[in-house]
Formats: C-alpha cells, sequence, structure tokens
C-alpha cells in the first residue's frame, strides 16, 4: 500500500523538482496543497491525473479547516520569499509562519504520526562575513529588517515546538534557470560574500530521498548546500553571469553593493546530510552550463548590444547607492560598514 504524501509549494522552484521526482518514484499517494490561481492551474495541468489536489491559502486565517485527510509524510516548501517578502512583509508572516502553524496544528490533529519535513534558509544565520564557515548548531543571528529571515526563525520554533517527528532543511542559495532574476535585491549582497548554490534537482533529490531515511533525520536539524564543487565569491559568480547573459563585467558605480547585513557563507557541516540522503550530484559549473544553455543567441546578442543601458538601469535599483547618494544615515548603517 502506498504512503500518502502532502506536499505544498508544489509549483515552486525546489517545489516542482520535488512534485516530478516522487511521481517518477511512484511510492506515494500525493496530495498537492496550493493557492487557487491560473498560473498554479497552468504548473500543474500535465499532473492532475495523478495527484489530490487541493486549493489553500496560506495567507488566510485557519487555512486548512476543511483538510481531515491522514498523511505519513508532510513535505512543507510554500513561502513568501523575497523581494515579495520583503515588499509585502505582513503577506511574508501570514503564510511563512502563520501558515506554517497551522499546518503544523492540523497536522497534529490528523496524522500525529507523520514525518513533517521544512524547508528553512541559510538567511536565519544573518552575516558571515567575518565568519563564513556556517554549521547547523551555530546560533542565530538575523539582520536588520530581513522580514523573510525572521519569519524562517519563527516557522522553525512552530515546527520544533510540535509534537511531530520532524526534520529542517536550511536551505543555501538555490539557482535554478528561471529563479533569481536580476534585481535590487543582487545588490545587496556584498561581493566579498562566500556562497555555496545548490540546484533544484539536488535539493528535491534531499528531500525525496529523505523520506526513506526518517530514523537519522527524525528531530534533527540540517544544512542543505551543494558541496565543496558548488562554491564560489560573489563576485565571481556575478561576473561570469554577467558574460554568460552577454552583459560583460559588472561594472557598476562605487557603493553599488552593500558591505555587510546579509547572508551566505560555506556549509562547514554539510556533508552531513549529504551522508544521509546522497543528494550532490550538480556542481557550479554544471549551473553555469545549463544557464548558458538555456539563453537565446538573439536575448544575448541584444544584450550585448544594449549593456551599457541594461547596467545603468539595473544600478538605479541599488538601495546602498540611493542611500549613499542621498546621504541617508540610517539606510548607509544598514549597507555600510
Amino acid at each position: 500500500m502506498k504512503k500518502s504524501l502532502l506536499l505544498t509549494g508544489a509549483t515552486g522552484t525546489v517545489g516542482k523538482e520535488v512534485l516530478n521526482q516522487l511521481l517518477e518514484n511512484n511510492n506515494y499517494e500525493i496530495t498537492v496543497i496550493c493557492r487557487k490561481s491560473s498560473s498554479n492551474n497552468k504548473s500543474l495541468k500535465r499532473h492532475k491525473s495523478k495527484i489530490h489536489l487541493v486549493f489553500a491559502d496560506f495567507s488566510k486565517r485557519d487555512p486548512l479547516q476543511d483538510l481531515t485527510t491522514s498523511f505519513d509524510i508532510v513535505i512543507h516548501l510554500a513561502a513568501i520569499i523575497p523581494p515579495l517578502a520583503d515588499e509585502e512583509p505582513i503577506l511574508a508572516n501570514s503564510v511563512n509562519y502563520l501558515g506554517t502553524q497551522s499546518l503544523v496544528k492540523k497536522i497534529e490533529e490528523t496524522s500525529s504520526n507523520a514525518f513533517f519535513m521544512f524547508s528553512s534558509s541559510i538567511s536565519v544565520y544573518g552575516d558571515r562575513l567575518e565568519n563564513p564557515y556556517i554549521n547547523a548548531t551555530d546560533s542565530l543571528s538575523i539582520n536588520v529588517d530581513d522580514v523573510y529571515a525572521k519569519t524562517k526563525m519563527n516557522a522553525e520554533q512552530a515546527v520544533t515546538n510540535s509534537k511531530l517527528k520532524w526534520t529542517i532543511f536550511r536551505l543555501t542559495a538555490i539557482m535554478g534557470i528561471k529563479n533569481h532574476k536580476m534585481s535590487g535585491l543582487m545588490f545587496h549582497m556584498p561581493l566579498e560574500t562566500l556562497i555555496e548554490i545548490a540546484t533544484p534537482s539536488d535539493t528535491a533529490t534531499a528531500f525525496v530521498n529523505g523520506i526513506e531515511s526518517q530514523s537519522q533525520l527524525t528531530n534533527r536539524i540540517f544544512n542543505l548546500g551543494g558541496g565543496k564543487n558548488c562554491r564560489t565569491t560573489y563576485r565571481d559568480f556575478l561576473n561570469v553571469n554577467f558574460k554568460l547573459n552577454g552583459l560583460g563585467a559588472p561594472n557598476f558605480p562605487t557603493n553599488c553593493f552593500a558591505n555587510k547585513n546579509f547572508h551566505c557563507g560555506f556549509y562547514q557541516d554539510g556533508g552531513k546530510l549529504e551522508e544521509i540522503t546522497e543528494f550532490q550530484r550538480d556542481t557550479l559549473e554544471d549551473y553555469y552550463t545549463l544557464i548558458e544553455a538555456n539563453i537565446p543567441v538573439t536575448q544575448k546578442i541584444l544584450a550585448y548590444i544594449f549593456r551599457a543601458p541594461i547596467k545603468f538601469f539595473l544600478a538605479k535599483k541599488s538601495e546602498p547607492l540611493r542611500a549613499y547618494k542621498n546621504q541617508n544615515k540610517e539606510l548607509m548603517n544598514r549597507f555600510f560598514k
């Protein structure tokens, strides 16, 4: 008999990969919870005959009041991420924290023996420029005004304080083809930041493989990163991505990038989760190759022709640069040492 599994966030970057891998395994009766929208319907259309689809909005009060099904496994990935989390802090708190709290409560009521897997974030460690080697046992110290990190930290507490069997994976920067588009948020990370990426596919594999490793994961928190072959600096990461996109060097004005109050680093203990779930397959070079293969030649040519105005437009989105130009002491204190 197949185990019953509940998945949230199935239309997100990692969630799509998790759903695909679960369906390939064909070992589970899958229920997907998502917000009712045309984009979500389109994303899940080809899977509708293979899953049970439940519409619920985690931003609403008591979003799961009609959910009575019992589940063996829950994979909770639904979240509002930056930059929307920064722009809509009330929404982010409602979905990321209160939504998680509601889901935990519902699963406690209907599925007390369920294994609850939760995706948290490297952002809960705060600024690690001075100490970039991160362990899951490190104290949490979220940055000033980091709404997303606060919601994730509070959500973690909702999970760890529950009566369920749980595990938490603190995800590093997840880099796929369509996520992390260039925006003003790119200027919040100091150029000297050490970053360790993971691909959506590898991240999904950790969750899917983890289902059968409950005894080793239960009531433990792990750092999920791509490993040593996925490490670089933010400066080098930008250099490569700009060149791949036809934009040349990321030669922005001085003070465009903050030099403090962001997050990321290298997961010193990332091997612990790898030993259990064996998910680290992709490398940084694999990611770059994938990105290059998915950039149309015409797009790259146009980007090269208009690289100067594109970078000028991007620079205008830099909050650190605006703070410096306007001599906004409060924001300068947030972004600069």
